[in-house]
């Protein structure tokens, strides 16, 4: 009888711990996966959301701050420059405007065989400005034709006119004493260094005439009258 109570228990004992044990392996692989599904779905969400993110704020970012810092720099630095420049007084002084300037033509001849025309301009502006270089010069003439002037072999000197202040440059040609010029010259055109405005002069009335063409008169750079 006892024997039979103990075989009756031992298998119950075995029987629930058989239950137990199909019950607890079911209920944690199915807690297993489930887990596990959640945490890869968290993961995914942080690498396909956050990192992207990550890298667009990281890469963009940087491409759209440099340039933006570039010309800052650039800007900066140039106004810097600009104002010593401007301090030091190597900021290139303005052009001096045909409308600022008077201009008018002389005989200047030294003698009955050198002919030279001065043009003078005084600058009547009220700024410094610069008339260094070549004026363009044509020659027109009786016929009403205009003849361009070359330029004599000359290097241009600084030229800087403060308010009132006068320019000279010159023509240069040899004279005719023969009476048979075929040059008959009326008016002299006149643009100023680095301008396009012209002015018409009237050629001197007591100038000499020219020997050979028009091609044989020569401009020279302007230079200061003092």
């Amino acid at each position: 009888m006892k024997h039979t109570r103990v075989t009756a228990l031992a298998a119950i004992t075995v029987a629930a711990t058989l239950s137990l044990t199909a019950c607890n392996s079911d209920g944690s692989g199915h807690g297993s996966s489930s887990r596990k599904g959640s945490s890869s779905s968290g993961h995914s969400s942080t690498n396909d959301d956050a990192k992207p993110a990550d890298d667009t704020t990281s890469t963009g970012g940087a491409q759209a701050s440099n340039p933006k810092t570039d010309a800052d720099d650039d800007t900066s630095s140039n106004t810097g420059n600009g104002t010593a420049n401007s301090g030091t007084g190597t900021r290139k002084t303005p052009i001096c405007k045909t409308e600022d300037l008077a201009i008018d033509a002389a005989d200047a001849a030294p003698d009955q065989t050198e002919g030279r025309i001065d043009i003078t301009m005084v600058n009547r502006g009220s700024t410094t400005c610069s008339a260094t270089g070549f004026a363009g010069v044509d020659i027109k003439d009786a016929d009403h034709t205009t003849s361009p002037i070359e330029r004599g072999n000359a290097q241009p000197r600084v030229t800087v006119l403060k308010p009132g202040d006068a320019a000279v440059f010159n023509l240069a040609y040899t004279i005719d004493n023969t009476g048979n010029s075929l040059a008959s010259p009326t008016h002299i055109l006149v643009t100023p260094p680095n301008e396009t405005h012209t002015v018409n002069l009237n050629w001197p009335a007591n100038a000499g005439d020219i020997k050979g063409a028009y091609t044989d008169v020569q401009v020279y750079p302007t230079h200061t009258t003092e």
